[in-house]
């Protein structure tokens, strides 16, 4: 099974590169009021928000404070500024985002971008403003779409459809730019074959990679909430169960398109269940014994 460090590799041969957050200062339409509020229902960002990732800094100073962080081990090591918090392509013009993205770009031993958005959050004008820039730099865009059933989107406050991130992606590879989609197994209502059709959906797509992770729930969450009041419909994956469907989920995607991932790890101060206690590379060793 290829890696996402294999993929890498060959858009930049001969380089070690890293993910490297950035705190943008963007906001969501599901959390401003544009399309309703209070985010998605299991979202929690500063679990996944790096310590040198602050918004008080400039993105260049962020970058520089990543680069301490990971250059200890990797001196040599070059950057992908990743745009990871909220909805990374909202909330501005396409000139005021371009300005975002290159005051990343500008950065030392910063090789390119990963941004994270909604797919109803890119018009045409930043779809044309991103496949230009991907001519000087490569340029990954990372789709939440989470799952590819309107009412699980309904449900968990996402409050977009599957139809737009079809459209997105397909736009998005129209003008040359690395796709890849987001996707939470375990949502709300949803059961093993409805993720599994969301997988063969998003394999008919036009992405690269596929980042999938089981769905934690969080606390301080309105997730939580419901969780705690039994209110919520959800398959609370045993680490067995999970490696299961992540083995048949392996045997449904073609060689052509990249598994980031398949585990989400949270500060375990933050997580309310699953509590498996799993650090990727041992989930990893675990799922390379049922893939033939």
């Amino acid at each position: 099974m290829k890696t996402y460090g294999d993929y890498l590799s060959k858009i930049f041969p001969g380089i070690k590169v890293q993910k490297l957050s950035i705190d943008g200062g963007f906001t969501c339409p599901n959390r401003d009021g544009t399309i309703s509020t209070g985010g998605c229902l299991y979202c929690r960002n500063d679990s996944f928000s790096p310590g040198y990732c602050n918004i008080q800094d400039t993105i260049a100073q962020q970058i520089e404070k990543g680069k301490k962080f990971f250059g200890k081990k990797y001196p040599e090591m070059k950057y992908l500024a990743y745009f990871q918090r909220y909805t990374g392509t909202y909330g501005h013009s396409p000139e005021e985002l371009e300005n975002y993205y290159r005051q990343a770009l500008e950065v030392e031993d910063v090789v390119g971008l990963v941004i994270a958005t909604r797919p109803d959050c890119l018009p045409d004008s930043v779809i044309d403003m991103l496949g230009n820039l991907n001519k000087e730099a490569p340029v990954f865009m990372e789709i939440g779409a989470e799952t590819s059933f309107d009412e699980t989107l309904r449900i968990i406050n996402r409050n977009h459809a599957w139809a737009d991130v079809e459209k997105s992606i397909i736009k998005l590879a129209g003008h040359g730019l690395h796709c890849g989609i987001h996707l939470i197994a375990g949502l709300p209502g949803e059961n093993e074959q409805m993720i599994l059709e969301t997988v063969d959906r998003t394999c008919r797509l036009p992405v690269e990679t596929i980042k999938l992770h089981q769905l934690q729930i969080l606390y301080d969450t309105p997730l939580f909430k419901l969780w705690k009041e039994g209110k919520t419909d959800i398959i609370e994956f045993s680490v067995e169960s999970y490696l299961e469907l992540c083995a048949k989920i392996v045997k449904r995607v073609p060689e052509t398109i990249i598994i980031e991932r398949f585990l989400s790890q949270s500060p375990p101060e933050m997580v309310a269940s699953p509590k498996w206690g799993l650090k990727n590379y041992e989930f990893m060793a675990k799922l390379a014994k049922l893939i033939p």
